[in-house]
């Protein structure tokens, strides 16, 4: 761990005195509906031990809230979205803009737990290791709904029942609480801006879309999901109801339908397949055993909602296929309609990666 003290004109939100990790935290935001959200997530990541080398916010075409957040945070990085309107095109300046050689994402409704940043750190010292994802906690505003079921957190996009408890390999992350090393970033080319969040309408999967290309791009390297570093993520009242779930759903249908344009191979959908064959099975079973033996309403009820979630998710992602499937024959067009990203050609290996100087 190196400890820097910051210079005159240095960027560095740390103290002189305190300990500086190598690793910038990058927090999107783009509406200032959020604002009490983002002065606590952009707090959260000043007050960790070791300090962020430095915390950017990048504004997503709202000029209003950029002049506020610049207003508020006078001695951070605050930066308007140069790329495509939409949470990918934010990150990818976010990349541009930061200079660690890790950087981390918090999303600006999330709030990082002491200690968040240094079992990052800790975890980036495990060799092979190419990104580091943790443990994402819903603090539901008015209360967890009895019916909503664990399985389906990834709803409010936070870590779900069926995720590992132990630190260890996965095949993505979760967006709320993501880090990857700088090199690996820019030999993939970043997010692709033909997915992510543009706005409320919840579509997603371009974390796992650039977790499934850096394995690719970098063959035995690790993704890891350690658990230690933790975050809580906001779950307002709105997104805490029936339409909000099925809304989820069929919008990650759609994601997972795109993403596939672009990804190929079998780990595409390799996680997916054994959430639907093991983890919803086993969160139906298990709620229906409790409702029978316990009389619990709620229980029936997050059995039935495991399988209507999954319906809804399968017939989205199966409309949107055969969707892109027919443009893509009107086209004429049988490749992917976005060009391959990064892939530069003096990437190094996996086997090349030391750990960070953080």
């Amino acid at each position: 761990m190196s400890v820097v003290a910051p210079v005159r004109g240095d960027r560095r939100t740390a103290a002189s005195t305190s300990p500086t990790a190598d690793l910038s935290v990058v927090i999107c935001a783009y509406t200032e509906e959020r604002w009490d959200e983002l002065v606590a997530a952009v707090t959260s990541a000043q007050r960790q031990q070791p300090a962020p080398r430095e915390v950017v916010v990048v504004i997503d075409y709202n000029r209003r809230l950029f002049e506020r957040v610049r207003e508020r945070f006078p001695d951070l990085i605050v930066v308007e979205n140069t790329g495509p309107r939409g949470l990918s095109g934010a990150r990818n300046t976010g990349i541009a803009v930061s200079t660690g050689a890790v950087i981390a994402f918090l999303d600006d409704d999330a709030e990082a737990y002491p200690g968040w940043l240094a079992a990052l750190v800790d975890a980036y010292r495990r060799p092979g290791v190419v990104g580091v994802g943790g443990q994402i906690e819903p603090a539901w505003q008015r209360g967890r709904p009895a019916w909503f079921p664990p399985e389906f957190d990834w709803v409010v996009g936070c870590s779900y029942r069926g995720m590992p408890v132990q630190a260890g390999p996965v095949r993505n992350f979760i967006g709320c609480n993501m880090s990857f090393r700088r090199d690996v970033l820019a030999a993939t080319g970043g997010f692709a801006t033909s997915l992510g969040r543009v706005g409320a309408w919840p579509v997603g999967a371009e974390e796992t879309e650039l977790c499934i290309r850096t394995e690719q791009r970098f063959p035995g390297s690790v993704l890891l999901h350690e658990p230690a570093a933790r975050v809580r993520h906001q779950v307002p009242a709105r997104r805490a109801c029936l339409l909000y779930f099925l809304t989820r759903c069929f919008a990650e249908g759609q994601s997972k339908a795109r993403m596939g344009r672009l990804v190929r191979g079998r780990r595409g959908l390799s996680s997916e397949w054994a959430y639907t064959l093991w983890t919803l099975p086993r969160g139906v079973l298990d709620n229906l055993v409790g409702a029978c033996r316990q009389h619990d309403r709620g229980a029936l009820a997050r059995a039935g909602l495991i399988v209507g979630g999954l319906g809804v998710t399968t017939a989205s992602y199966l409309a949107t296929s055969a969707q892109l499937w027919l443009d893509r024959r009107r086209r004429g067009d049988w490749q992917p309609s976005e060009p391959p990203l990064g892939a530069s050609a003096g990437a190094s290996a996996p086997g090349q990666h030391g750990a960070p100087r953080i």
